[in-house]
């Protein structure tokens, strides 16, 4: 009689279906690993993406919403002398010498004295650089007589802090720093304006030197008279008009407000009545008389008032 094996080819067949079912089982099993391990890697990207677009905005946002301060008293960028007390005393004005006299006019055609406002004030700007030795040639010889003019309201006066020497203090910005520092006490203490700027100028340091810090300058405009001093110090340690004190000088090199087309060439620059002074900076004769032949020629240029007749 002949064995059969049949019987054993069910199980055989049983036992391959199990592994196939495992192998199946393990695949999808694996299949789903690989799928949530790719989804925490997207979303892990996701996150990275959102928290770096975030952060870029935040200081985008902040660099564009934070403004260019403006300082107050300002016109065109200037700052008119409103008084000139505590100069003497601060500055050492003083030791400058009497004024200087008024030139002897023609007999046959008088010359209009400064002091004499029959056609208005004259109107004298100042581009200054605190750190430019010419700027403080300019203010030493010429102070006295500018401060008496604006006082007797012969004159008005209006300083223009700019910025060309920036780069000459050993990497400290000095003249930027001074030229903010000036805007500051020109805000929050316009009557001591004028003394802050002549201490500036007569104290100035020299070319290629560090300059004074920022404390150094607080403190001198403190000595100079400066009312609210904490606010004063705060605004000039801050550097608080640095930003402005840089435009205010590119606006100047394109192009000076009230002028024929001039444009900032050298610090200082002295305008009288819009037209340039090219004299020796440091000769206040020689300044004045320019100031009286510009008066002289706009007193004769506009016309008088016809006298009206009387019964």
């Amino acid at each position: 009689m002949s064995s059969d094996d049949s019987s054993h080819v069910p199980e055989k067949r049983d036992r391959r279906e199990a592994v196939r079912e495992k192998a199946q089982l393990v695949q999808a099993q694996q299949s789903r690993a690989r799928a949530i391990r790719r989804g925490a890697l997207a979303t892990g990207i996701v996150a990275v993406v959102a928290v770096a677009a975030v952060v870029v905005t935040w200081v985008v946002g902040s660099a564009v919403s934070k403004p260019m301060l403006t300082p107050a008293n300002s016109t065109h960028d200037g700052f008119a002398v409103t008084a000139v007390t505590g100069v003497a005393a601060t500055a050492g004005l003083s030791g400058l010498g009497d004024p200087t006299p008024t030139p002897t006019p023609v007999a046959e055609e008088p010359t209009p004295d400064p002091t004499e406002t029959q056609r208005g004030a004259v109107d004298i700007r100042v581009y200054v650089d605190y750190l430019s030795p010419q700027s403080r040639d300019f203010q030493v010889a010429n102070a006295q007589q500018l401060a008496s003019w604006v006082d007797q309201d012969a004159a008005t006066l209006t300083y223009y802090p700019v910025a060309m020497l920036t780069s000459k203090s050993n990497g400290t910005k000095y003249s930027l720093r001074a030229a903010s520092a000036a805007a500051c006490v020109a805000s929050f203490s316009r009557d001591s304006f004028f003394a802050f700027n002549h201490a500036l100028l007569t104290q100035q340091p020299t070319v290629d030197s560090d300059g004074l810090d920022d404390k150094a300058l607080a403190d001198l405009a403190i000595a100079s008279g400066a009312e609210s001093p904490k606010t004063v110090r705060s605004c000039i340690q801050d550097e608080t008009y640095a930003t402005w004190a840089k435009g205010a000088t590119e606006r100047a090199l394109k192009g000076l407000p009230d002028t024929d087309g001039a444009a900032l060439t050298g610090a200082p620059m002295v305008l009288v009545n819009g037209k340039t002074y090219v004299g020796a900076l440091d000769d206040a004769a020689e300044f004045a008389q320019f100031v009286l032949t510009i008066a002289s020629d706009d007193y004769y240029v506009t016309p008088s008032p016809t006298p009206s007749t009387t019964p």
